[in-house]
């Protein structure tokens, strides 16, 4: 079952993509994550007193999941879903973001003492040239400037939340350091909520729908795999599979959605594929 955490993660990280516009339309993003997190905290915390772990745990442990959380739930999906709410198309945002295994490879040495190889950064750029095949550059098409820079931001915070996280002591057990990082989200996008933007929410049945499953499988399912691959591999390896999920998510919406599924899609998909491969496998 653990061999098979990679593939999961990416099914459940790519499906994110599909049901983040519908919740953007339907609410203000701050307010939105806002709701999301409190939402998942508390099923975290119910979690974790079902399994009888210890929730009131050292004030440094705490500190560490909640700036953690900031970094994951506030800063990065704060950014991703603001930029998609000032008009940026999805596919320029995730093509942004993929761009976090190549920023992870090259702090994880000097950061985490990690030796990244050859054949990790021939993965990597054989990875991000396929992702950049399936989402495409989208040369001319005029895009919102503050999104542009608020995917950026989010770049620069999935990359370090990324370092940070395996940095940390990992004395925390999963459903615990979850919820202390999905609580850590949730301050965050309250306070924005609380001083800079008037929230709203429709709660339609779209917006239900669509949160629902960023809650269960996004925040639930694929954040606490992600956790796990981070602490169980190295930081570079882990972040590689970040390309299989434009590629991924091309192939859900040609599924789910009925959008088309060009031969481009499919030759991205194969490029990237064979790239995370070889940033991933194990050198003998």
């Amino acid at each position: 079952m653990i061999r098979l955490y990679p593939l999961i993660f990416i099914l459940l990280w790519s499906s994110a993509f599909i049901t983040t516009k519908p919740i953007v339309d339907n609410s203000d993003p701050f307010a939105a994550l806002a709701f999301r997190f409190s939402m998942v905290s508390f099923g975290f915390f119910i979690f974790s007193i079902i399994k009888k772990e210890k929730i009131l745990v050292k004030k440094k442990y705490t500190i560490e999941a909640i700036l953690s959380g900031i970094l994951f739930h506030g800063i990065y999906l704060g950014g991703v879903f603001f930029s998609i709410s000032k008009g940026l198309p999805t596919g320029i945002a995730a093509l942004i973001v993929t761009l976090n295994p190549v920023l992870t490879n090259a702090l994880a040495g000097p950061l985490l003492n990690e030796k990244v190889s050859i054949k990790q950064w021939i993965g990597v750029i054989l990875g991000f040239f396929g992702a950049a095949i399936v989402l495409g550059l989208e040369v001319g098409k005029a895009l919102p400037t503050i999104g542009i820079i608020a995917v950026f931001i989010s770049l620069l915070a999935v990359t370090s939340a990324t370092l940070w996280q395996k940095k940390l002591s990992n004395n925390l057990s999963l459903p615990v350091s979850n919820m202390y990082q999905a609580i850590g989200g949730f301050l965050f996008h309250f306070l924005i909520v609380l001083f800079l933007v008037e929230p709203y929410i429709n709660f339609s049945s779209t917006f239900i729908l669509a949160m629902s499953h960023q809650i269960l499988l996004v925040s639930f399912g694929a954040f606490t795999i992600l956790m796990y691959l981070i602490k169980h591999n190295s930081a570079s390896k882990t972040v590689s599979l970040f390309f299989l999920i434009p590629a991924t998510s091309a192939i859900i919406a040609w599924i789910f959605l009925n959008e088309t599924l060009s031969i481009y899609d499919v030759l991205g998909f194969i490029i990237a594929s064979i790239g995370v491969f070889i940033a991933t496998r194990e050198n003998k």
